[in-house]
């Protein structure tokens, strides 16, 4: 008995009931997302305040952009932040999984203490830090007096408030450990085995066993942390709203809401989220480029 194909009808009675079902969806992406993308593209080449009708001024935006020297200052600081805490968050995070996957006393415990502060409101994250880096009576300081070691003042030294940032950036890497402990579970212990037989060292184990087998798990927080770095926005906007002594501290997320909600230079806040937008667009394209060498994906067929 031959079966027949479903009919050009049946194929357009399914579409329909499909685009019925996310239609809520639909709407809501075209209203929310899609219209303000476009209007956000009209009004980077306009000058508009908020309150008059935009005025269209062409190119001034971007000759603008050029001679703004806040603008080279927060993309100076921006890409160091990013230079620093994403490698080093990935390091520490796959660094912690590892940890955390061999058989250690309270495992489970550690992994939710790794955990939870990541489920922390960030306006919380941004008053605990505060303190944890004040310069008098802070932990951090505390302990480095308790061996003889005269803490700085993170928040108030223009040379600490960038490393200040890195280091409270680590906060969040329970999200990356939790999917690095996922692909490992998903390992095969032949290959540890085969390794072990073959005199593999720890280190060689997990270089050429572990971190190739997860490598698509790290190229997805690598991805993911590409676009939260360079988005990086509401606890240095609490802790140091300025930026902190010589605006050392001073994002980018942080720039574009002061030109928009402090100076109501909407036209101009629009073209420096566009230009946020490719930054994070072509580094996001050199991940996935250079993920063609040193992804591997089991199974697939090269």
């Amino acid at each position: 008995m031959i079966k027949r194909g479903p009919t050009s009808g049946h194929s357009a009675h399914d579409l329909l009931t499909g685009l019925a079902w996310i239609s809520p969806w639909l709407v809501g992406f075209a209203a929310f997302m899609f219209l303000p993308i476009c209007i956000s593209a009209y009004l980077a080449f306009c000058q508009f305040n908020g309150l008059r009708a935009p005025v269209f001024t062409g190119l001034e935006n971007v000759r603008t952009l050029f001679t703004d020297p806040t603008f080279w200052k927060v993309l100076k600081n921006t890409s160091i932040y990013a230079a620093f805490a994403l490698p080093l968050g990935t390091l520490l995070a796959l660094a912690l999984a590892v940890l955390l996957n061999m058989r250690v006393p309270g495992r489970t415990l550690w992994r939710a203490i790794i955990f939870v502060p990541t489920l922390v409101p960030l306006v919380a994250v941004a008053m605990i830090w505060m303190w944890i880096f004040n310069g008098r009576y802070g932990l951090i300081n505390m302990c480095l007096g308790a061996v003889g070691i005269e803490g700085p003042n993170w928040l108030g030294d223009a040379n600490w408030t960038m490393p200040a940032m890195i280091l409270l950036s680590f906060w969040t890497v329970g999200h990356a450990v939790v999917i690095y402990l996922a692909g490992l579970q998903d390992v095969p212990r032949a290959l540890y085995e085969a390794a072990h037989v073959d005199g593999a060292t720890a280190w060689q184990r997990l270089r050429f066993v572990t971190v190739p087998m997860i490598s698509p798990s790290i190229f997805f927080n690598v991805v993911i942390g590409i676009i939260f770095v360079w988005q990086v926005f509401a606890v240095p906007q609490i802790m140091i709203p300025n930026g902190g002594p010589g605006r050392n501290a001073y994002f980018y997320t942080m720039y574009v809401y002061d030109v928009a909600f402090e100076h109501q230079r909407f036209g101009y806040a629009c073209i420096l989220s566009w230009v946020q937008l490719f930054i994070i667009l072509a580094l996001t394209a050199l991940a996935f480029r250079l993920s063609k060498r040193l992804v591997f994906y089991r199974g697939a067929v090269t």
